[in-house]
């Protein structure tokens, strides 16, 4: 593993507190954990997908670039940045400062009780697919053969999907760009 360098897909969410602080200070975090950040997308708010009336999310998406890093390593900083974001508990469902999820991490493919790669419900994530979609619409996803663009276009989730503007006003996305 010497020297090998990784080119992951990060998302990145918030829906308690300051939401689009709670981002940067995730991806400030990324940055302290020698995590080469390559790329944001924007910011969308989307709806709280499976949790009842929990308030709405801010996500992105980031690509990422690390040297000598596991999967597993990198999933350990995830979990660190999340609990010194104020998230004590990484159960679903429930509203949360932040979430740090590996998309993608280069073409791996695993299936541990820590992890797993790709992360198996993001095909089926309009709020994952369209910040994904913004950055990198031709990678392809490593078990189903098929790019980014695709799998968004085709998804059945018709949750809420907007790109946010800090000063208020939202623009409703379609897909991509």
């Amino acid at each position: 593993m010497q020297n090998e360098a990784v080119t992951s897909y990060l998302s990145l969410g918030s829906n308690l507190g300051d939401r689009a602080g709670n981002l940067l200070m995730a991806v400030r975090g990324l940055l302290e954990a020698s995590v080469e950040v390559c790329k944001l997308s924007g910011i969308y708010e989307t709806d709280a997908v499976d949790m009842g009336e929990a308030p709405p999310f801010l996500n992105l998406v980031a690509e990422v670039r690390t040297v000598n890093v596991t999967p597993t390593q990198m999933m350990a900083r995830l979990l660190r940045i999340e609990y010194l974001l104020g998230r004590t508990e990484k159960s679903m469902k429930r509203p949360r400062t932040i979430d740090l999820d590996i998309i993608f991490f280069g073409e791996r493919v695993m299936d541990t009780p820590f992890l797993t790669l790709p992360h198996p419900r993001m095909h089926l994530r309009r709020f994952v697919l369209a910040p994904l979609a913004e950055i990198a619409p031709h990678v392809i996803h490593p078990v189903l053969h098929r790019p980014i663009a695709d799998l968004l276009a085709e998804t059945s989730d018709m949750s809420s999907v907007t790109r946010w503007n800090p000063a208020g006003a939202v623009q409703k996305t379609s897909g991509i760009g």
